[in-house]
């Protein structure tokens, strides 16, 4: 498993990305799934994802569904039309980022 620090500036886009690919997720269905594609390496606790998505639904980049299950409520969250666009351009600027770190640490050019 990474260190917090290291993937804490990368959950946003992670998120962002993962519900955009899946219409809709709901909370656990989050962190189980960036577990499952990144083979436990990345693991989202509730305490990190759920300011995420408040945030991002106060900035009205996710809206939300309530789905009721028995007595259980069960929150989906879905990108609306302008999260498309912060999507793209949060995607875009994590592969600059990404980018710009193989320019450090694969060059062969720098010495360190």
């Amino acid at each position: 498993m990474y260190n917090k620090e290291l993937t804490k500036g990368t959950l946003l886009p992670i998120i962002l990305k993962l519900i955009s690919k899946n219409d809709k997720m709901y909370g656990y269905e989050i962190t189980q799934k960036v577990k499952e594609i990144t083979k436990g390496k990345i693991d989202i606790s509730e305490g990190a994802l759920y300011p995420i998505l408040h945030k991002l639904e106060s900035d009205g980049i996710l809206e939300t569904e309530k789905v009721y299950l028995g007595k259980r409520v069960r929150k989906y969250y879905r990108i609306t039309s302008s999260g498309q666009l912060a999507i793209v351009e949060i995607t875009n600027e994590l592969n600059d980022f990404i980018s710009t770190l193989n320019l450090i640490f694969n060059s062969k050019t720098i010495k360190l």
